[in-house]
């Protein structure tokens, strides 16, 4: 299957704009799985609790949803973007799955990175998988990425693909996502935005550099840091379903999780 990332610099609050912007990237496109980035439809630097207010919405009735899934029924793609989401007075820093006939599925960003914490509530539900027939999807948020379990909690359910929308900006993401794919045999399509925000006297400035890796770890693409780029691989999903390393070794036969119980404890 082909499955790829749309890297662009969403303009902070021009939610109309942004939706525009990535269809238009998306047009001349064909894949079968497509991520775009972190708060793609709004843009991430918040100055207040009611910005996020402002510019959260419901899912699947929001006009982010709707959107994609017009983009998915005309281009026959599932979609996976970042929108701030708001549910009966709570906001999360989400991630959607929409395909042709609309919304599939939510991740809620379980970790929360800086100033996150004072605009979103954190997730509040396990990561989830689905099962969209050409492959096995998961979802992962940005700073997710710090946090070992969160893929292979997916892994584990049974993910060949983790989608991992992200707005990064500190170095060392991409390569650490080489790792996650190779410990849990995943393929994984990270996408980043680029540019540079600066609001309310703060800056912050993108990482760019999306990729694409396969289950051994190999970066089957990288983008540049400032570019808008969209780029698809294709791929071969059952590469995600061996987790055989050799003869004596398998992935995840050889846990031992009897002797993982500190990973659980609260410190």
């Amino acid at each position: 299957m082909k499955i790829g990332f749309v890297q662009f610099d969403p303009a902070f609050g021009e939610v109309e704009k942004n939706l525009s912007r990535a269809a238009s990237l998306i047009e001349g496109v064909e894949a079968d799985l497509l991520v775009l980035p972190e708060l793609f439809s709004t843009g991430y630097l918040f100055t207040s609790k009611q910005e996020a207010i402002d510019l959260s919405e419901e899912v699947p009735d929001g006009r982010t949803v709707k959107a994609l899934t017009a983009v998915a029924k005309e281009k026959g793609v599932h979609i996976v973007a970042g929108l701030a989401e708001w549910d009966d007075g709570r906001i999360h820093n989400s991630a959607v799955l929409v395909s042709a006939r609309g919304h599939v599925g939510t991740y809620r960003k379980i970790h929360l990175f800086f100033e996150e914490k004072l605009w979103f509530d954190p997730g509040d539900r396990e990561p989830e998988v689905f099962d969209i027939g050409s492959c096995r999807v998961g979802m992962m948020v940005c700073f997710d990425w710090f946090f070992p379990e969160t893929a292979r909690v997916l892994a584990l359910k049974g993910a060949d693909i983790i989608c991992h929308s992200a707005n990064l900006v500190l170095p060392y993401c991409q390569d650490a996502m080489i790792t996650r794919c190779l410990e849990n045999r995943v393929f994984a399509v990270t996408c980043n935005r680029t540019g540079l925000e600066r609001r309310g006297g703060k800056t912050l400035a993108y990482t760019g550099r999306s990729q694409i890796v396969d289950p051994r770890g190999q970066v089957l693409y990288r983008a540049e840091r400032e570019t808008d780029e969209v780029h698809v691989a294709d791929v071969d999903v059952t590469a995600a379903r061996d987790k055989q390393l050799n003869e004596h070794n398998n992935l995840f036969g050889d846990r031992r999780s009897q002797f993982y119980g500190v990973l659980v404890q609260k410190f």
